[in-house]
């Protein structure tokens, strides 16, 4: 069973696919770095100084106690950070689209190269020609 697992683990596939997912985990962070820290600020100063990150909708104010503390948190819709999740999740689809449209041009390239022609060969005539002179030598 272990030596079915390391045939396993060792396929190209699943080393690529590993490799992708990790890769993927960090785009993601600096997708989400450059929407929080780049992209939503200066939409948030044009739209009057609004943070999306606290844009939000209380269902349920929170609970306190005496002492100031909360005791139950509140019930919120959070749509600024599903607005900021969206714009995530754009810009993370058309860096993939432009990945698979460059492939995909590539690949148009490469497939429009014409093979080499093959070298001409003798016809079926100098072959049949070749025979009757050899026939004849005999």
């Amino acid at each position: 069973m272990l030596k079915e697992f390391k045939d396993f683990i060792m396929r190209g596939n699943v080393l690529e696919l590993a490799v992708a997912v990790i890769i993927a985990g960090a785009f993601g962070g600096v997708v989400a770095s450059f929407t929080n820290d780049v992209i939503m600020p200066p939409i948030g100063l044009a739209l009057g100084g609004v943070d999306f990150s606290d844009l939000a909708i209380t269902l349920a104010g929170a609970e306190m106690n005496d002492a100031g503390e909360v005791v139950k948190e509140a019930v919120q819709i959070r749509y600024g950070a599903f607005v900021q999740k969206v714009i995530d999740f754009v810009i993370i689809a058309f860096v993939i689209f432009m990945l698979v449209r460059t492939y995909n041009s590539m690949q148009k390239k490469k497939e429009e190269a014409p093979a080499p022609a093959p070298p001409p060969g003798p016809s079926a005539e100098d072959l049949l020609a070749e025979i009757r002179d050899l026939l004849k030598k005999q």
